[in-house]
């Protein structure tokens, strides 16, 4: 007997692959109810000479929001694996929206009048169900094009599921023009159901929970640093993240569930600044940095780089786990910029606390 997206999720409790949790379960009805619609409807019927027929109007989409850490990609991991049709597609937004902006400049280089819409009829044709991960919107350039995007997936009878941290109303909160942007708040929530996940656990702040976060010397931390990539990604080899950023992309090289990892090396030792640190912070809520080595005047450029990463994920809340080779008090102890090092110093050491991004 096919079970229900409820028995799937019971059995995991009950096998103590994870914790019941009522928001958690509260959710599952509606996303049972999208899921029966599109294993009764896994492709778009075609008339004779191609053409869609008479359109199948499709059940609204989900728009899942709440705080980091409460559960809501391993309810996506869940319902997208119990979907049994082959038109189906889990992506997380922002690598979503790299890829259309890459599909719109191909098609403006051949002429296009409208560069959208053949992007548009290439994924409705490729996919029923787009499910995304962490759905936010910074940059002005996605924020201008997701609105139509949007509406013509949704009229080629497309379904998205979505989680994000904010609500329809938080995304492009205060951003270039976001007047333009409005209209996209009141598609999604006519198209969508938005429903809060207002679990008061943070399950991925649970895991790391008076657990070892800052590990030196860095090359005696490989093996602990892997695992807690894998308890956090549940096993995802991971893949680049590229973020939009003032007309250039900043690259995250691992990310998956929320998760970047990437080196000292890889992000203080290129020319980025603190709009790019943002970025970075905007778009994790873990951060693995492997590789802090000892700071001076040699590397002052990329000691500065690196006080202005810590931060940006201070203030942000975003969970750090690093390697490195000192204690934070030993990273910077002479020359230049050192005495202004304490103050990232304490932040390091802070970060630390087992309650410290709650």
């Amino acid at each position: 007997m096919r079970k229900s997206l409820t028995d799937i999720y019971e059995a995991r409790v009950d096998a103590e692959e994870l914790r019941a949790d009522p928001a958690q379960h509260a959710v599952l009805e509606d996303l049972e109810g999208i899921r029966q619609w599109l294993e009764a409807h896994p492709e778009r019927k075609r008339g004779l000479f191609g053409l869609f027929a008479a359109k199948e109007e499709p059940p609204k989409g989900l728009y899942l929001w709440g705080g980091v850490g409460r559960g809501k990609s391993m309810i996506m991991d869940l319902f997208t694996e119990a979907v049994e049709i082959p038109m189906k597609r889990r992506v997380h937004f922002h690598a979503f929206m790299q890829e259309v902006q890459q599909g719109m400049h191909e098609a403006r280089k051949k002429g296009v009048e409208d560069a959208l819409q053949p992007v548009a009829d290439s994924v409705a044709g490729q996919v029923r169900l787009l499910a995304f991960d962490e759905m936010q919107i910074t940059d002005i350039t996605d924020a201008m094009v997701v609105g139509r995007l949007f509406q013509k997936l949704f009229e080629q009878g497309v379904v998205i599921v979505t989680t994000s941290n904010r609500p329809p109303e938080g995304l492009y909160e205060n951003g270039l023009n976001r007047e333009v942007f409005l209209p996209f708040i009141d598609l999604l929530r006519e198209r969508m159901t938005v429903i809060e996940l207002e679990s008061p656990t943070d399950y991925r702040q649970h895991r790391l929970q008076g657990a070892q976060v800052f590990f030196h010397p860095a090359r005696k931390a490989e093996q602990a640093i892997a695992r807690i990539w894998s308890d956090l990604t549940g096993g995802d080899r991971g893949h680049p993240m590229r973020l939009p950023v003032n007309g250039r992309t900043v690259e995250i090289p691992r990310f998956a569930n929320g998760v970047g990892r990437a080196t000292f090396w890889g992000l203080c030792a290129r020319p980025l600044g603190p709009a790019d640190f943002l970025a970075i912070a905007e778009a994790c809520r873990v951060l693995i940095l492997e590789d802090i080595p000892r700071l001076s005047a040699e590397n002052y450029n990329e000691a500065k780089r690196f006080v202005t990463l810590i931060d940006a994920l201070y203030e942000a809340r975003v969970r750090l786990i690093a390697s490195a080779a000192d204690e934070p008090e030993r990273l910077y102890i002479e020359g230049e910029g050192s005495f202004e090092f304490e103050r990232t110093a304490s932040r390091l050491r802070e970060m630390q606390s087992a309650d410290w991004a709650n």
